[in-house]
């Protein structure tokens, strides 16, 4: 039976893990995504949770020990933020490589220098090219719904990579609100007793795993990674949408969410928590009579642009909406990717937030106004102390 929780996001995130009966646990703290670890590591104490918690030096070896166990056929959950995310790179590239459907919950946190704990999103967006699938949660029921999800799509035999769920830093992971937790056995129901479905180390059947790929092997390792992201679309699509059958609450499919673009001109494109509060402003106009939309992006790896090319087909000015900087190309990363699926529209990027900087409804209906005015490819900080 679900019943409702009052809890933050990294408690939705261990709810989550829970559910899942996930057999390790390898993480290291960082704020903000500590509580997460704490709450896993309290279900494991107090005996509501029958896994294996590694304590690790470094959240390199977090993900090492992931690897690991993963390797051997355990599910295997972890959670990082900020620095810790980058000081797994290398180890990120190993795991989606070696194919193993490690679970990662990343509390979107800025990167130094200058040393900063508040969020934006350029932590996880900097790993976009590791071969993980990443998704970004708008709120805290989300977070825990996505997760749940992502272990069947890491899992299927038509996918075996690792998922990033991604939660903004503070804004939801330290932010209570209700949830609702499906019942336990339900989930377990639904995302089955995890049997690899590749040949995994075991003693008494000796593999090779991480070999050296020597150029006559490497660039079609590459290739599979590729292929098998593109798998994960309809994976997606499919999973979310029994999800959605069997527990309900679910806003959009999986891979994007459609905000009341039927008669909209003026859409935004964003991706995380921001999304909440550009609902509201679109609430606060359309009482007054005034139709803007959002598309919002929840599945970011793989991108989903045939999905967002139909989604804005009556669109006449798009505002994007960035929460990292690519530098040196004064634009965000989405609004890149989206650059030529967009082509044949008129496009401005906005570059927002980065830091934990306030964004307002006052910065969005600013916004509003100057996208249907902008230049295409114009590009906008907002909210500049200048």
């Amino acid at each position: 039976m679900s019943k409702v929780k009052i809890i933050t996001g990294t408690s939705a995130a261990a709810e989550a893990a829970r559910l899942c009966d996930v057999d390790v646990i390898a993480a290291y703290p960082i704020t903000p995504q500590t509580t997460a670890v704490e709450k896993l590591a309290e279900f494991v104490a107090n005996g509501e949770l029958d896994a294996e918690y590694i304590k690790v030096e470094s959240e390199h070896s977090a993900m090492s020990a992931c690897m690991g166990a993963s390797a051997v056929g355990a599910r295997t959950f972890t959670a990082t933020s900020s620095q810790g995310l980058a000081l797994m790179h290398e180890m990120l590239f190993a795991a989606s490589g070696m194919r193993l459907p490690i679970i990662m919950m990343n509390a979107n946190r800025a990167l130094s220098a200058p040393i900063n704990i508040w969020n934006d999103q350029q932590d996880s967006i900097s790993q976009r090219d590791t071969g993980w699938i990443q998704m970004y949660a708008e709120d805290n029921q989300e977070t825990l719904d996505l997760i749940i999800q992502a272990f069947r799509i890491g899992e299927h035999e038509d996918v075996l990579l690792p998922v990033m769920v991604n939660l903004d830093g503070f804004i939801l992971t330290h932010t209570v609100e209700p949830v609702t937790l499906p019942d336990e056995d339900a989930v377990k129901e639904f995302v089955g007793i995890y049997e690899p479905k590749h040949t995994y180390m075991d003693p008494d059947r000796p593999i090779t795993q991480g070999a050296v790929g020597v150029p006559e092997y490497y660039m079609e390792s590459k290739y599979d990674i590729q292929k098998a992201i593109e798998n994960a679309e309809d994976v997606i699509l499919k999973i979310n949408k029994e999800y959605s059958e069997k527990f309900g609450g679910v806003n959009g499919n999986g891979l994007i969410e459609e905000y009341n673009l039927e008669n909209a001109k003026t859409v935004f494109v964003a991706m995380g928590s921001i999304c909440g509060t550009i609902k509201e402003v679109i609430d606060g106009l359309k009482e007054k009579g005034e139709e803007y939309g959002l598309l919002r992006v929840i599945t970011y790896r793989p991108l989903p642009t045939k999905h967002i090319k139909e989604a804005l087909k009556n669109a006449e000015n798009i505002a994007i909406l960035d929460k990292n900087i690519v530098l040196g190309m004064d634009k965000g990363a989405l609004f890149v990717d989206l650059a030529h699926t967009l082509k044949d529209k008129k496009t401005a990027n906005y570059i927002i937030g980065l830091g934990g900087r306030d964004i307002k409804p006052e910065d969005i209906e600013g916004i509003i106004k100057h996208a249907e005015n902008a230049e295409d490819g114009e590009t906008k900080w907002v909210g500049l102390n200048q």
